[in-house]
């Protein structure tokens, strides 16, 4: 694993609007809000850099879930599936810092994580994807099938892990 000191925590749309069940369905990982909350005390209390990245909605809930506390260094907002085409400049306010690795956490594991992840590995940062400090939610493809929110998930570390990312989990983050 990567050197944390040297890491941001970057939290992504840990955001209200995701608890609309009715217009998002079903989600994975319960556990996904008190990890995030977890890498968040542990990073602060560390005194290493936090970002929170926030998905403006064309509708409601953009606030943040009570989980996402206390000041970040700098909040990047968007309206795209990656923090790092956001504002302000999430890659240059990395670089201006020193700054070579993320590690990630938030919603969804596979839209704005994930593209956060393999955006953040083409810009040349080390990515550390805390899966089990994500969660997503039931998704039909194209062929009428539903795949499942831990499907998605298995998916997205599968795609991600040793190519764009190391995926970890919470515990791993915590003991590094």
């Amino acid at each position: 694993m990567v050197d944390l000191t040297n890491t941001a925590l970057v939290v992504v749309d840990v955001q209200q609007a995701f608890d609309d069940a009715d217009y998002w369905g079903r989600r994975n990982n319960p556990d996904c809000e008190a990890n995030v909350a977890s890498l968040i005390a542990a990073w602060r209390a560390a005194g290493r850099p936090i970002v929170f990245v926030r998905h403006e909605f064309e509708t409601h809930g953009w606030d943040f879930k009570d989980v996402v506390s206390g000041e970040p260094d700098v909040l990047v907002t968007k309206e795209t599936n990656s923090a790092f085409y956001g504002t302000p400049d999430l890659d240059g306010w990395l670089r201006e810092r020193g700054l070579g690795a993320i590690a990630l956490c938030g919603i969804s594991t596979d839209h704005c994580v994930e593209t956060t992840a393999r955006m953040g590995a083409n810009l040349g940062y080390d990515v550390l994807f805390a899966l089990d400090a994500t969660h997503t939610f039931d998704r039909t493809g194209p062929d009428g099938t539903v795949m499942t929110a831990d499907e998605l998930a298995r998916a997205t570390a599968t795609n991600l892990h040793g190519e764009f990312a190391e995926v970890v989990t919470t515990a791993e983050l915590l003991m590094a």
